[in-house]
């Protein structure tokens, strides 16, 4: 370790009380405390990058969900990525570039089996946050697996110029597909096109989705991979072909609303003998080496591409947040840190 622990401090967003709709101010503690050094077994992680993702909304929530919800008091879940300062496990050393579930802190401990070591000779660590990361791995095993995608299935993804849409659309144009995405604004709709490579981009904020869906796929959806959920799912629901598979992945329209809008048009999946299926990634946990082999291969062939977007100063961490349910952001949303 290069210089005492007593001189490092650990800046925290710790969750004060659970939001009622959109997170205010009111929500976050934000404090500094001495950091700690690692026990046997553990790791101190200098974070370089927090992670910013729609889950994080469900993560406040009390109530049964796939993962406990954060503690009143506790500091803020995320994923994050950052150097090792010291370690007390045999797998890591001190200059280590790890990734792991380290929480919206400047510094974190962590046991050395919560985390995984990555090479940013290969790749930034960025990188190892959006699409060779959970979002990338969401996007993988959501495709393939949870939406059994097929080569000449005609897709549609909602999100698509957020972290996981943008992905997913692309590994089915890779794998075949037609891939129309479905994203806010003029300009994330030219991003798909053009820099992912979708073949068309349905504007939610001016376009009619359901007529633009019937003109865009006269055969019917194959494949959804919904983020969004709302009144889009009910759109899509209206286009489906004959045994679609609906993936849900999110529904990030949702997640600060009072009362959750269902699917309306749910019948169309009895009438079309149709799948509706959620995910969640940690499932496919035993996998993760399978999803990031083959991502790398796409990315190292200029097939797969990606965007950070990077917001400065752990200070920003409320405001960041919210650029996700504001549709402000394009592609994978990181904090980045400068932990003194």
């Amino acid at each position: 370790m290069t210089e005492p622990l007593q001189r490092l401090r650990n800046q925290r967003f710790l969750l004060a009380q659970r939001p009622q709709g959109e997170p205010g101010p009111d929500t976050w503690t934000y404090d500094e405390v001495s950091v700690t050094a690692p026990g046997e077994g553990e790791v101190l992680v200098r974070n370089a990058y927090v992670s910013v993702d729609p889950a994080m909304r469900g993560w406040m929530n009390a109530g049964k969900s796939y993962v406990p919800p954060v503690g009143i008091g506790d500091v803020m879940r995320a994923y994050a990525g950052g150097t090792v300062v010291a370690s007390r496990h045999p797998d890591f050393a001190e200059g280590d570039t790890v990734t792991g579930v380290l929480g919206v802190q400047a510094y974190a401990v962590a046991p050395g089996r919560a985390l995984r070591a990555v090479d940013t000779a290969i790749a930034p660590l960025p990188v190892y946050l959006g699409v060779l990361g959970m979002t990338g791995m969401t996007a993988y095993f959501g495709m393939l697996d949870v939406g059994e995608h097929r080569e000449g299935d005609v897709v549609v993804v909602s999100g698509a110029a957020g972290a996981v849409g943008s992905v997913a659309g692309q590994i089915a144009k890779i794998r075949g597909s037609f891939v129309v995405g479905i994203a806010g604004g003029p300009e994330k709709c030219r991003y798909v096109v053009d820099d992912l490579g979708f073949d068309a981009c349905i504007d939610y904020k001016s376009e009619d989705v359901r007529q633009r869906l019937a003109a865009l796929c006269p055969g019917g959806v194959d494949l959804y991979f919904d983020n969004v959920g709302g009144t889009i799912l009910d759109d899509v629901l209206t286009q489906l072909a004959l045994h679609a598979r609906i993936v849900i992945c999110g529904a990030i329209s949702q997640y600060n609303a009072g009362a959750v809008h269902g699917p309306v048009n749910y019948l169309q999946l009895l009438v079309m003998r149709a799948t509706m299926r959620g995910m969640v990634i940690i499932d496919f946990a035993d996998r993760y080496a399978e999803a990031a082999q083959a991502m790398g291969a796409w990315l190292a062939e200029g097939r797969l591409r990606h965007h950070e977007d990077i917001v400065d100063g752990i200070e920003q961490f409320p405001d960041a947040l919210m650029r996700l349910f504001r549709g402000q952001n394009v592609g994978k949303l990181l904090l980045r840190l400068n932990p003194a």
